[in-house]
């Protein structure tokens, strides 16, 4: 049966002089087990109360509100009125502001998706023809809002015959990955030759078949049944290797390789091109180089 999306926002795009009233409609689901925490000697539920400290009393949750705590411990309360009329142009608008290609966009930064509905009627034009310039320029739109306390930078896209946003984040709130970067090591060429045939061999279309489907979800979804049966839980698979256990890596790439081929049905699949061969180096050349230590196959990575 299928969940109406959820409204989340009402507003507008606007682009230079053009305004679409829309509404926000969420474009995902979230299909996860989610568990209440429970007092293990008996399994009752424990719930969050809202106290008041100056009261010393538990309030309800319609008489809380928001407060901004100063560092000296005054709190300045701010009211959802305050929040709806913030003196912010996209307080109440998707104020698009340049349109790039979508290429140009680091995957990191896209957060969660939304549908864009367009108001009726009179919001149907100028919406579609957003859609079809966006469509036919092959851009997306990066845009600004205001939602849930904070400006946001967003991207819009046209998907089937709408326009999705999705939530970005700004570029200081991505960690710079240096760090984290692995020391310089010895590669060998053939085994990443062997890890491009491998991933020639797991090359898909799209995202459709069993690969793609939350095997965590079902999982959990039979241990609650099993329990729920006062059945006995279904027992974990062997691990194919140990963690930290060592092996050969041109070995299991030519293994991983011929389990790829064979889960697709192919045993003819192309080689990865072979690179030319390399010249023989000069009678020259070879004396220049006998005293080093030579032989060594491979190339250093960053």
């Amino acid at each position: 049966m299928a969940v109406s999306p959820t409204s989340i926002f009402n507003g507008a795009i606007s682009f230079g002089l053009v305004s679409v009233p829309i509404t926000v409609l969420s474009a995902t689901e979230d299909h996860s087990v989610h568990f209440r925490r429970i007092h293990t000697a008996d399994n009752g539920l424990v719930r969050n109360r809202y106290w008041c400290e100056v009261e010393d009393r538990e309030v309800t949750f319609g008489k809380t509100g928001r407060g901004y705590e100063l560092p000296g411990g005054r709190v300045i309360p701010v009211t959802d009125e305050e929040l709806r009329t913030l003196p912010l142009p996209t307080a109440r608008a998707i104020e698009l502001i340049a349109f790039i290609p979508a290429s140009a966009v680091d995957p990191l930064r896209i957060g969660p998706g939304y549908y864009l509905q367009p108001q009726g009627a009179v919001a149907a034009k100028p919406y579609l023809v957003l859609r079809h310039a966006l469509e036919r320029a092959s851009r997306v739109a990066l845009a600004r809002y205001a939602w849930h306390g904070r400006e946001r930078l967003g991207l819009l896209r046209v998907r089937g015959d709408v326009i999705a946003l999705h939530g970005l984040l700004w570029p200081d709130e991505i960690h710079d990955p240096a760090a984290i970067v692995p020391p310089p090591v010895q590669l060998d060429e053939d085994e990443v030759d062997e890890a491009m045939a491998l991933i020639e061999a797991m090359t898909r279309d799209d995202l459709t078949g069993p690969e793609f489907t939350d095997r965590y979800t079902e999982a959990l979804h039979t241990v609650i049944e099993a329990k729920q049966e006062d059945r006995q839980l279904p027992q974990p698979p062997e691990p194919t290797a140990r963690p930290g256990q060592l092996v050969d890596l041109m070995a299991a790439l030519q293994e991983s390789v011929d389990k790829a081929r064979t889960a697709r049905g192919d045993t003819d699949v192309p080689e990865v091109p072979a690179k030319p061969a390399k010249k023989a180096p000069s009678p020259r050349a070879s004396s220049r180089t006998a005293g080093r230590a030579g032989g060594r196959r491979g190339t250093s990575a960053r």
